[in-house]
């Protein structure tokens, strides 16, 4: 037996969606179907649907400079055999 699940949702959305399944040969109502299954079988984790933050200009540009620096290899330290050993490096710094 089946259900009709109702709500809402904004029409350009709906009709990018409903477009963009008959382009994969499927209807918006499959997609729906397959979304719902997946999630009850815990193969869908909705927190990944989310649009993800962007970084200001300011952090790109640092992370930037960090994997180039991890590519060439500077200013990397360790590693470390022990606790001890890390912590006696770390003070040495200051």
């Amino acid at each position: 037996m089946t259900t009709q699940v109702i709500f809402r949702i904004d029409k350009k959305i709906k009709a990018q969606a409903q477009k963009k399944a008959k382009g994969s040969g499927l209807t918006f109502s499959d997609i729906l179907q397959m979304a719902t299954y997946a999630y009850v079988k815990n193969d869908f984790e909705p927190v990944l649907m989310r649009k993800e933050e962007r970084l200001n200009l300011k952090t790109r540009r640092e992370l930037m400079k960090i994997s180039s620096d991890i590519k060439k290899g500077k200013n990397l330290f360790g590693p470390f055999t022990s606790g001890e050993k890390m912590d006696k490096f770390l003070n040495s710094l200051t």
